[in-house]
């Protein structure tokens, strides 16, 4: 029965929940309804809590004070307190995270309003009288922009001071340094002298006489060439013929430029100056320079108002503690002895427009109020314009805290003074019931009337302040009125060079164009010119050349004609010789545009030589000057063909260089004719640039120019009367005017101050060349004694400077001194050795008398010992029969002691061969030969005469 229901419809809601989610949404609303069920459980335990914590506080309160419990008792646990402030800053934070973002926004966005409406402004306040309507306010200037600082780097230069200071100290110090050295120096000079000896003081003395001659004569010869150089400078001071007083030209240029030479620029005539030519770079300058000290005098405007708005702060502070004073005076007072009090002035809202951008919490929430009600407004107003409620929302009333806190502090702190003021009265009223007496009323009374003095001193004083600054402000006021028209002069100047720096923009291109053709064809002539100086400069070079080659030429044909001698048959066979040429030289003509001596040398030279050469081409094939001819001197007909070659040496050489100076001339004479063309079109230029010039000062004159007069400056006059016109009038200045009429008085004064100056001048020349006469004779008349002097005593002139700056050898002097030295420390060294060879030889002697004391003994036991000998060989042969036996330690001992006899033996023999050379050699060899032996075994001798067989012959005896 299934299929006949009907089926279930399809669920097409996306927002319908499926059984699952049915079920969790259940089993979610269960455990909220029973959080819900604790959170109310524990906010009912919580409300009783607090209910009964109140009891207790009111109880607390009820009992006295001793009793109670301070606030700070009632914290069971402060880790509490200070996880939920932990919690409460963590939030904080958090909060202040999500926000950032946007608040970084709004920051920058009121930053950026700032910055173009604010920052760019450096001023802007206006300060108001207290007990008048006069105010006065600060320029509304921008700042200036770098591009200024930078074009003009001066005008933010600084000073480093104390600069000096660290130099001198420097100074100071370095020369202190060099004192101590100089006094170490001394000190160890002295030392050195005390130790030095006789000879060493006598080398040093020698050295210091050295010193001080080389120095003598190194004073002399400063002395000499300081004054050759005095009389040399005193010879180039001197002027010369043409010479000009550098001053007068001086003055003389700046009175031709700057006196008497008044032209207007509107004159057909005029031509600008060259320091007064104006370019587009100039005026802009110009201009920069204008704004600059615009800008310059309205700051330090600004700042003196500046100042005056602090010193009205501090005014209106003094007046708050003077009246807070008063108030204290007048409590003791009655209230029919009390002076109105004067008023507290504010500072007004435009004074601080600082403060405009300064709010707190209290102030946006009001500015939100005040937004909604503006809402509320234009929706129940939306016909009527909302122009006045936000009017009235922006320039609302600053509130206390908004015009000064301070003041609201202030205000606050009278009163509370003043009611602890009653409560003190009261109490002692209350302590004091008792009737005052006659010397407390006398002490009140006299406290009654110094605190009225003080109540209106402290009245008049205020009043005083209030008076002083409206005076000021109106002092202040005054003098920025004058500098407005100042400024507005200013500002007329800067437009009229503004409409000037736009007429020279449009000529700059073509001013530019023509100044750069005159300093391209400047530069052009400077080059030529400079090209032409080097190439005369190598034409006289040349001409030098030419003249050595002439003497040469000259020189080698008089050493000819010497060796000729006279009388000599074949002088005309050798002068043909001499002038025959080998090659044929041809030579070019050459055009010459020099001088005229020149062009006569040449041609007396050319004569010349056509004659010599027709005479030898026509005699050419009558001799032969390769053999010499019978009967001549063969050194001479050689000596006339080295001639030859040398003359025609010469002869190429000189060629040479007249081809050079031919080729230089030329290029002389073309770069002449080229510098006459630069000159005309440099002169040209020059002159199109000045009429350039002219048209640009001609319409510049076209500006207008505004020039403030008063009526009493004006003395333009037609039929007594001011006209209408004054297109025709000029516009001087007073000064200048007065300048000119008292320059005319000066003048005249001055020519005939002048003319008497010249004639004292002339007086003084005559006197000053009779003088120089009287000097040259005088002159020549000592230096005619001096001579006469110098033959009479040395029979001859003598140069005294040479005399003077004669010096001693140095060096060989020095070398003496060396030499000396040398000798004095060889003469120590051998007295050295000497001492030394003296305490050996004495050693030797002391060895060699211990030596024969030693083999004196020893020949006496050699002696003993013989005597035993003969002692036991007269004894009978059968003793000791039983001791006849040989012993092997006997014989041991016997051939030991030989072996030693033998080694003494040996060394004695050569202790007598050096003996005898010690005898012959210096005893220096001596010494060394006993030293060298001392260790051997000179001293050894036989233990008992009995072990000794070597007989007494062997030991020789050694004598001193």
């Amino acid at each position: 029965g299934l299929e006949k229901e009907k089926a279930a419809e399809d669920i097409e809601d996306p927002n319908a929940y499926s059984i699952e989610e049915v079920k969790q949404k259940k089993e979610y609303d269960r455990i909220m309804k029973e959080a819900e069920g604790k959170k109310k459980k524990k906010r009912e335990e919580l409300i009783a809590l607090k209910h009964e914590f109140l009891l207790l506080i009111q109880k607390n309160q009820e009992l006295p004070k001793h009793m109670q419990l301070h606030r700070e008792q009632y914290e069971m646990d402060r880790r509490i307190f200070e996880e939920l402030d932990r919690q409460t800053a963590q939030r904080i934070q958090l909060v202040q995270k999500e926000l950032a973002w946007e608040r970084e926004k709004h920051l920058i966005g009121l930053q950026k309003l700032r910055n173009q409406f604010r920052e760019s402004l450096e001023f802007e306040t206006v300060v108001h009288a207290i007990q008048s309507d006069h105010q006065i306010s600060t320029y509304r200037l921008l700042a200036m922009s770098e591009k200024y600082y930078q074009e003009r780097p001066s005008w933010k230069k600084t000073v480093l001071k104390g600069a000096w200071k660290e130099a001198e100290e420097k100074i100071v110090r370095e020369t202190r340094r060099s004192h101590d050295r100089i006094s170490e120096g001394q000190a160890e000079k002295l030392k050195m002298s005390e130790v030095q000896k006789p000879t060493a003081q006598y080398i040093e003395s020698k050295r210091e006489q050295i010193r001080r001659t080389v120095e003598k004569s190194h004073q002399v010869k400063a002395k000499i060439m300081k004054r050759k150089s005095e009389w040399d400078e005193l010879y180039k001071s001197k002027p010369s013929d043409d010479y000009e007083n550098l001053k007068d030209v001086e003055d003389i240029r700046e009175a031709q430029e700057n006196m008497g030479c008044y032209e207007l620029k509107t004159a057909t005539n005029y031509r600008v100056p060259e320091h007064k030519c104006m370019n587009t770079e100039k005026k802009v300058m110009q201009l920069a320079s204008l704004e600059a000290l615009i800008h310059k005098k309205k700051v330090n405007m600004n700042k003196e108002i500046m100042s005056l708005r602090d010193l009205k702060a501090s005014i209106i502070d003094e007046i708050k503690c003077l009246v807070q004073e008063l108030k204290s005076i007048q409590a003791t007072l009655d209230l029919s002895e009390h002076l109105p009090l004067p008023l507290i002035p504010q500072l007004h809202p435009d004074e601080v427009p600082e403060k405009k951008f300064e709010y707190d919490s209290d102030i946006l929430l009001k500015f939100k109020e005040e937004q909604e009600a503006k809402a509320k407004l234009q929706e129940q107003m939306e016909e009527s314009p909302s122009s006045h409620a936000l009017r009235h929302g922006f320039l609302r009333a600053p509130s206390i805290k908004e015009i000064d806190p301070v003041a609201q502090v202030a205000g606050a702190h009278p009163m509370k003074a003043a009611s602890s003021t009653v409560t003190e009265q009261q109490k002692v009223f209350e302590i004091e019931k008792a009737e005052p007496t006659e010397m407390e009323l006398e002490i009140l009374k006299r406290e009654k009337i110094k605190n009225l003095y003080l109540q209106e001193t402290l009245i008049k004083k205020i009043n005083a302040l209030v008076i002083n600054f409206d005076a000021e402000l109106r002092f202040l006021r005054h003098k920025k009125l004058k500098l407005d028209v100042q400024m507005k002069s200013a500002d007329l100047r800067y437009i009229t060079w503004y409409e000037e720096l736009l007429i020279l923009k449009n000529l700059e291109k073509h001013e530019s164009l023509l100044q750069e053709r005159v300093n391209t064809l400047t530069n052009e002539q400077e080059a030529i010119q400079s090209k032409l100086n080097s190439y005369l400069a190598q034409m006289e070079d040349r001409k030098c050349e030419i003249v050595k080659l002439q003497e040469c030429e000259n020189a080698l044909c008089a050493n000819f004609q010497a060796s000729l001698g006279e009388g000599n048959e074949f002088a005309h066979f050798l002068t043909k010789v001499l002038k025959k040429k080998i090659k044929c030289m041809e030579k070019k003509e050459v055009k010459r545009e020099a001088d005229e001596d020149d062009k006569r040398e040449e041609e007396n030279e050319e004569s010349s030589s056509g004659i010599d050469e027709e005479n030898s081409g026509s005699e050419d094939e009558v001799f032969d000057d390769a053999v010499c001819p019978k009967n001549c001197n063969e050194a001479l007909f050689q000596n006339t063909i080295q001639l030859r070659q040398k003359r025609l040496d010469i002869e190429k050489a000189l060629t040479e260089e007249k081809k050079f100076a031919a080729n230089l001339r030329k290029k002389c004479n073309a770069l002449s004719k080229k510098a006459k063309v630069v000159e005309i079109s440099l002169n040209t230029a020059e002159r199109e640039l000045e009429t350039f010039q002219w048209e640009k000062q001609q319409k510049l004159n076209e500006l207008y120019v505004v020039v403030p007069l008063k009526l009493h400056q004006v003395e333009y006059l037609v039929n007594r009367e001011m006209p209408s016109d004054f297109s025709q009038a000029l516009v001087f200045a007073n000064k200048t005017l007065e300048y000119l009429r008292k320059r005319i008085v000066d003048l005249r004064n001055e020519k005939i101050m002048q003319r008497e100056i010249y004639k004292k001048a002339q007086e003084q020349h005559k006197q000053l060349v009779q003088d120089k006469k009287e000097m040259e004779i005088e002159i020549r008349r000592l230096e005619e004694k001096c001579n006469h002097l110098m033959m009479e005593k040395f029979g001859g002139l003598v140069d005294f400077e040479a005399v003077q700056a004669r010096s001693v050898n140095t060096r060989m002097e020095e070398l003496k001194v060396q030499i000396m030295e040398k000798e004095y420390e060889h003469s120590q060294e051998l007295k050295e050795w000497e001492k030394r060879i003296l305490d050996l030889r004495q050693q030797l002697m002391r060895l060699t008398k211990e030596n024969t004391s030693k083999l004196q003994q020893l020949n006496q036991f050699c002696l003993e010992k013989q005597q035993l000998e003969t002692k036991l060989a007269s004894l009978k042969n059968d003793l000791g029969a039983e001791f006849q036996g040989r012993r092997t330690t006997d014989i041991k001992e016997k051939a030991r002691l030989e072996s030693r006899l033998k080694h003494m033996a040996h060394d004695t023999a050569l202790l007598r061969e050096e003996i005898n050379l010690l005898s012959r050699k210096d005893g220096c060899l001596r010494e060394l030969a006993l030293l060298r032996r001392k260790d051997e075994c000179l001293f050894l001798q036989p233990s008992s005469p009995q072990d000794s067989e070597t007989p007494a012959e062997s030991f020789p005896v050694l004598t001193p």
